[in-house]
């Protein structure tokens, strides 16, 4: 473990605040990323997920070196990662070691503590039912935080009667409360010495199909990951159709941090499914 006042002493020196860099200390590469105070509690959410992943020891994930804050600053300090160009086989070791990660269960859905995806805060309390947990505390929370941005009428009369209707999605199906990434887009796994390792986590536990569909939005996932997933732990009956429920999650999280950019496919994804 790297010191952590010799990371002061860098943030300090480089006055790389409010940013992420690669630096040296002591010799070892590694990746800070620097805030105001106020961000601490993300930065250490992301610490106690990515270690929380780790010990799974499933999927690789980059090592923590420390996280804290001093002076008005938070920093989270990381194991620097050399990504190179995926492969077959990297993308194959992923959909294995994922469906690996997913096999650790807790017995109730949640986390215990809120973090946030992307900058967004995403509620993780402890609830025994999974149907009520993302009802409430994924798609309910956006299309609120939707409505507080003026994303309105047809967004909010139909997302509501969609609330109103998804146990059918779910009728004969109950998930186990899998460890998630909880952001598994393409740009949050690479390929390191040759082996799979994801970063920049969303971390709770939930529905495994969450991180499937989440590979499935904006690409970045070739067929020997999903071949090796399936291969490992084949996803249930009526996964299709939950993916773009759970898509919806995401891209009203778009909508909210990038705007209207994203309110047709968030009202596209809720018209099919209505």
């Amino acid at each position: 473990m790297i010191d952590r006042d010799k990371i002061i002493r860098e943030i300090r020196e480089s006055r790389s605040y409010g940013a992420t860099q690669r630096t040296e200390i002591d010799g070892t590469p590694v990746f800070l990323k620097t805030g105001p105070s106020a961000s601490y509690d993300m930065l250490a959410a992301e610490a106690e997920g990515l270690s929380d992943l780790a010990s799974a020891g499933a999927v690789r994930v980059p090592q923590v070196f420390g996280c804290g804050k001093d002076d008005g600053i938070a920093f989270l300090a990381t194991e620097w990662l050399d990504l190179g160009r995926s492969t077959r086989d990297a993308e194959k070791q992923l959909g294995t070691q994922l469906a690996a990660q997913h096999r650790t269960t807790a017995d109730r859905y949640g986390w215990h503590r809120d973090n946030t995806c992307g900058p967004t805060p995403q509620p993780n309390p402890w609830v025994e039912d999974w149907v009520a947990f993302f009802r409430e505390h994924r798609l309910a929370y956006q299309l609120e935080l939707a409505a507080r941005n003026g994303f309105g009428g047809t967004l909010q009369t139909n997302g509501a009667r969609l609330l109103a209707r998804l146990d059918r999605f779910f009728e004969g199906y109950t998930p186990e409360a899998s460890l998630l990434h909880g952001d598994l887009w393409g740009g949050n796994w690479g390929c390191c010495d040759g082996e799979p390792v994801i970063f920049d986590p969303a971390v709770y536990y939930g529905d495994r199909e969450t991180d499937i569909a989440m590979t499935r939005l904006f690409g970045g996932f070739g067929r020997a990951f999903y071949a090796a997933y399936e291969d490992a732990w084949p996803l249930a009956s009526g996964s299709r159709e939950r993916c773009e429920l759970y898509q919806l999650y995401h891209v009203l999280n778009h909508l909210n941090l990038f705007g209207s950019g994203y309110l047709g496919q968030a009202q596209r994804l809720i018209d099919n499914l209505s």
